[in-house]
């Protein structure tokens, strides 16, 4: 990104996503263990961590390494279609809502600058 992540008026959005993202991945435990028969251990750890990490990233978005880490994360988001398949398709879903939120945030930068 060119301007730094404290400026990026797509802040919001990045955060909605992260926090909406966390909220998914934490109903995908109990799929996992109910109806995939993954141990509880393992999908409370796996998707445990990445919803808390989902949270703490959306409140640590003023800094710069934030997005590329929010970017880094959405192929994670997407490896848990390994555990819960239908998690391959929400992880695309909240890529390309992720990408959106870059894409704007870069308009709306350089809408600023004019």
């Amino acid at each position: 990104m060119t301007a730094q992540a404290a400026d990026n008026p797509a802040r919001r959005l990045f955060a909605a996503v992260l926090a909406c993202e966390a909220i998914v991945i934490g109903l995908a435990i109990p799929v996992a263990v109910v109806v995939l028969d993954v141990d509880g251990a393992v999908a409370g750890g796996v998707c445990g961590s990445l919803a808390l990490g989902c949270l703490l990233l959306a409140g640590l978005l003023r800094r710069p390494w934030a997005i590329p880490a929010g970017t880094a994360f959405q192929a994670l988001i997407i490896a848990t279609g390994f555990m819960v398949p239908a998690m391959f398709f929400l992880g695309v879903v909240f890529g390309a809502l992720w990408g959106t939120a870059i894409w704007l945030g870069r308009k709306a930068a350089s809408a600023q600058a004019r």
